[in-house]
């Protein structure tokens, strides 16, 4: 080998390299164990809310820690936010955490653009768009603008009741086509998108999580935002969906709407005495009795209320009265408020209104911690239903403590909000009313003013805050306002105990294969074998250099994508190996063998692993998540994996050579292995066929009618991971929950305690309300079986944590739709690629017919597999995103055996023109044997590590590559090369016939 100093000098500078990147993750593991036993000692598990209170510790320890010299290397020093920055960052699956992707609403941009625009046309054309997004590709505001066309007549979008508004006045105007007004659109709402990215980076700042990352994916106003190691899940999703729409309203007295609720009180009674007469009449038609007026009064939401059966629908739903000269019209129920809101609002009702008072907008006030009830505010509004005053002239914001002690946000406003404010704090002085502060539609507070009008512009919120929403309201407010609103439409959320689970299993996983494989390098290559094991270690501690280096995710996948890695450097130094033994055979000394046997490998090196390096690229391209994060640990790893086969191994068996040393490449055991195969493929091939024929209809057969079990990647829903104090039958959990949601489906994941729940309830619905609802429902569903555990105890997130909701994951239909699309696109995708890679490299189109036709055969057969034991296996079988990436990995392991076989035919093909092509192929397949056998031995070995000591969360993952491993073995032997030869054999044919 030339330049073999180069090499050495390389070898060693990647070695000290990537001990260097490591040396900061040490560290700073080091430092956060610090941490934690600061918070434990500091903290005892006696004091009420302690795990929020160690979370604050840790974290005021670590921030002590930021600016200060934690690691001292001699030449460079480095603080903790120094070592943190070059530290490897965990994945979601490892350190626990919140992965979600925000679909902001581009129909609110929309509205916001038209001014809230009264336009029939318009607003039809945005919920026939909200109608086309469930069957679409497209971006909603492409959808928009399909829907605008069809039904526009003689409407423009730049019509002065749509786009031609005050606040695009200069960009659109009256004279513009559709077109121009359709790129301009365009324009704003990227912006808008822009915008909603830049406020949600900030306020992720602001939370003060370690590693985040957000991205911003395509065009489509999507976002995906990853917080590992973020303990408050609850709060963490609520600061990512608020809106922060921050308003100041003019309050009402609440006795000035006594006779008004009378008033309607009676109006509701009447029409509830309507609908119970109507029942009495027509008993016989149920359905047209709950078509009755009052359904069209109260509304869908108001059909179960009390109303249908109470003497005083309104009334008795009272649970207490406002001070008099307070805001508050009454109390009610948390429970009744959307029907209170319904009969305020209903048309009939709001007629009894005085001129005056005909534009009050009503609205709930925060409830108290562990509160039933909620307080009722009526205030001032106005024809367009806009405050007064909104939070976007607030310049800065901070949480401070009132006199009481209490948690508040103190506020500054620009100069206009100031003189706006000035004027409202005048005016309720002079009056003795309120001024009512609203968040999201919620009233958190409704101060009166007593020393008159305040100026300036300073101000402060007071509610019924805790320390956290008050630092929470002063981020969002400083770092300002979603454009829009943000519904979470996937999301993931890993406790922390099942992070470090996953670590554990992780670990033992990687020890006992990488063991595994040492071994067996050494019982089958002797000598040989132990350089190849060096080599290998040294491309482990290269990949994890290189991952800490970049700053990439390791996840649990990851860790799979560097135990096949191993497999992968196995394969390189086997085929090297094999070649060396063949030359030797051939009569050759041992120096030219192993010069020759390298020099003849390379080939078959490099395609091997540029076919699996093509279909890993697609998988990254395509692939989210910790599916990125295995596509990229698979990557890094063939780059790293051809230097130590090719490069380091080389210079250790030189070294051993060249010292004097001999290598057989073989021991006693294996050393006539493999040798003198003459096995005659070709004429098998007829029953090859048959039997996978054979295979292939009973897979499609399957497909059809037993189909596949699709996680919610695919088809929407909720997924929860819950582990219970004792066994439980998920038959009898399924039971239960199919009488709570409807629909619902408990599968044993792992150990007998522990079930994996999937619910389509409320599929479409988003939002943290909702998924705090479904949470409590599932909760009171288990609670016989939980064994008195708190729901904060069922949801909360801790390192300790062993009983309760693990685990939770939400699909939105929308966006399954589109994961099913991009996996179909990228197992499409692989094909074309390698098709055309093995055209380029072997002329023939034959060949690239025979390797696509084997991987379609590999990835059919998979399937059907999968189709037919998915019901009874005792782990879980979903075909999901993992799924998707072992079957992209099955199709590149395929390509790697074919494309060897390929290689030792071209090469015979060249070297022996006296053969006919029958005996090439046959003796290119025998000569290949013993390599095809060992390295798939050896990844089955790999495969069946990881899968037995794994983790539960990726067993069904190494499953399908463990089923696709072995018939991508077969299929190398006995479908691609006889394929290929029939397909060249019958255009030889036909050519001799012309």
């Amino acid at each position: 080998m030339q330049n073999k100093g180069l090499v050495k000098i390389f070898a060693i500078l990647f070695g000290l390299v990537s001990i260097y990147q490591l040396s900061f993750t040490f560290r700073a593991n080091q430092i956060e164990r610090d941490a934690e036993e600061v918070a434990i000692n500091k903290i005892p598990e006696s004091d009420p809310d302690y795990r929020a209170k160690r979370s604050a510790e840790e974290a005021n320890y670590l921030e002590s820690k930021a600016t200060d010299t934690v690691f001292n290397i001699g030449i460079a020093k480095f603080t903790y936010n120094d070592v943190k920055a070059k530290a490897m960052n965990l994945g979601l699956d490892l350190k626990g955490g919140i992965n979600v992707i925000l679909q902001v609403s581009v129909k609110d941009i929309l509205k916001g653009l038209a001014n809230n625009s009264k336009s029939p046309v318009f607003n039809k054309a945005l919920n026939d768009a909200e109608e086309l997004q469930k069957n679409s590709q497209n971006t909603y505001l492409e959808d928009f603008f399909i829907a605008f066309d069809k039904i526009k007549g003689d409407t423009k979008l730049a019509s002065p009741d749509i786009f031609y508004t005050k606040a695009l006045d200069g960009e659109i105007d009256g004279s513009m086509s559709d077109n121009e007004v359709k790129k301009v659109i365009e324009t704003k709402i990227d912006e808008s998108i822009v915008s909603a990215f830049e406020v949600l980076r900030k306020r992720i700042d602001e939370f003060g999580v370690t590693s985040p990352n957000i991205q911003r994916l395509g065009s489509s106003g999507r976002i995906l935002v990853e917080l590992p190691g973020v303990k408050d899940v609850e709060r963490a999703t609520s600061l990512l969906q608020s809106t922060a729409q921050l308003e100041f309203w003019d309050a009402y007295k609440g006795e000035q709407f006594f006779n008004f609720l009378a008033q309607a009180n009676e109006v509701l009674k009447e029409t509830a005495e309507v609908k119970k007469d109507s029942t009495k009449v027509e008993p016989q038609d149920e359905e047209n009795a709950k078509d009755s007026t009052i359904d069209d009064l109260l509304g869908e939401a108001a059909t179960d209320s009390t109303a249908t059966k109470a003497v005083n629908p309104l009334f008795d739903l009272i649970r207490g009265q406002g001070y008099q000269g307070g805001p508050v019209i009454a109390k009610f129920e948390i429970k009744d408020k959307q029907t209170v809101l319904n009969y305020l609002n209903s048309p009939k009702v709001r007629a009894l209104l005085p001129a005056e008072l005909r534009y009050t907008k009503f609205a709930f006030g925060k409830p108290e911690k562990d509160s039933e009830v909620i307080e009722l505010y009526a205030l001032a509004g106005n024809r367009d239903n806009i405050p007064q005053l909104s939070g976007a002239v607030v310049t800065d914001a901070r949480n401070a403590f009132g006199p009481t002690g209490k948690p508040t946000v103190s506020m500054q406003m620009n100069a206009k909000g100031a003189k706006i404010w000035e004027e409202m704090t005048g005016k309720a002085y002079a009056e003795g009313s309120q001024i009512a502060i609203v968040l999201d539609n919620v009233v958190y507070s409704a101060p009166g003013v007593t020393t008159g009008a305040i100026s300036g512009g300073n101000s402060e919120i007071s509610g019924n805050f805790t320390l956290n929403e008050a630092v929470d309201l002063a981020n969002v407010l400083r770092a300002g306002k979603l454009p829009a609103s943000a519904d979470i439409i996937q999301s993931e959320v890993v406790g922390p105990s099942l992070g470090q689970e996953a670590i554990d299993s992780g670990t033992t996983s990687f020890m006992i294969a990488l063991v595994l494989v040492l071994i067996w390098m050494i019982l089958y290559y002797g000598k040989a074998g132990g350089f190849a094991d060096i080599a290998m270690v040294f491309n482990i501690l290269l990949i994890f250099g290189i991952l800490s280096g970049l700053g990439a995710v390791l996840t649990l996948p990851g860790i799979a994508g560097i135990v096949l890695t191993i497999g992968m450097s196995v394969d390189a130094n086997v085929i090297i190996f094999e070649r060396i033994r063949e030359e030797i055979a051939k009569g050759k000394g041992q120096k030219e063998a192993i010069q020759d046997g390298f020099s003849n490998a390379l080939s078959s090196i490099l395609d091997a692993n540029i076919t699996t390096g093509l279909t890993a690229l697609i998988l990254f391209i395509f692939g989210t998540g910790p599916i990125k994060g295995f596509a990229t640990t698979l990557l890094i790893g063939i780059g790293t994996s051809l230097f130590t086969a090719i490069f380091i191994t080389r210079l250790l068996v030189d070294w051993y050579v060249n010292r004097g040393g001999k290598l057989d490449f073989s021991t006693a055991l294996t050393k006539n292995l493999f040798r003198n195969i003459n096995i005659e493929f070709l004429k098998k091939r007829k029953i090859a066929y048959i039997v996978s024929g054979a295979f292939i209809l009973v897979s499609l057969g399957s497909l059809f009618t037993n189909s596949l079990d699709q996680g919610v990647d695919f088809v929407g829903g909720r997924t929860y991971q819950v582990r219970f104090p004792q066994d439980v039958s998920a038959s009898e959990i399924t039971a239960t929950l199919v009488g709570a949601f409807g629909s619902a489906d408990a599968k044993t994941f792992g150990d007998a305690n522990q079930l994996k729940i999937t619910t389509k309830y409320k599929v479409n619905e988003t939002g943290a309300d909702v998924d705090e609802a479904i949470r409590k429902t599932l909760y009171t569903s288990l609670q016989p079986h939980l064994e008195g555990l708190s729901y904060d105890d069922f949801i909360n997130e801790s390192s300790e944590k062993s009983v309760g909701l693990m685990k939770y994951y939400k699909v939105s239909p929308t966006i399954a739709d589109d994961i099913k699309q991009a996996s179909f696109w990228a197992i499409l995708g692989s094909l074309i690629v390698v098709f055309l890679y093995i055209l380029f490299r072997f002329k023939k189109w034959q060949f690239s017919l025979g390797a696509v036709a084997a991987v379609f055969h590999d990835v059919l057969i998979v399937l059907g597999v999968f189709s037919l034991t998915y019901r009874f296996m005792p782990f879980s079988m979903e075909v999901d995103q993992a799924f998707i990436a072992a079957i992209l990995t099955v199709i590149g392991y395929s390509l790697n055996d074919t494309v060897i076989v390929f290689d030792r035919v071209r090469e015979y093909l060249n070297e022996h023109t006296n053969w006919n092509f029958e005996k090439v192929v046959d003796v290119s397949l025998s000569s290949t044997l013993g390599r095809t056998l060992n390295t798939s031995s050896t990844t089955l070995v790999v495969l069946l590590a990881i899968f037995i000591f794994g983790g539960e969360s990726i067993r069904g993952f190494m499953f399908a590559l463990i089923v696709g491993i072995v018939v991508g073995t077969y299929s190398s032997l006995f479908i691609a090369t006889p394929l290929m030869y029939d397909t060249i054999d019958k255009a030889n044919k036909k050519i001799k016939k012309d």
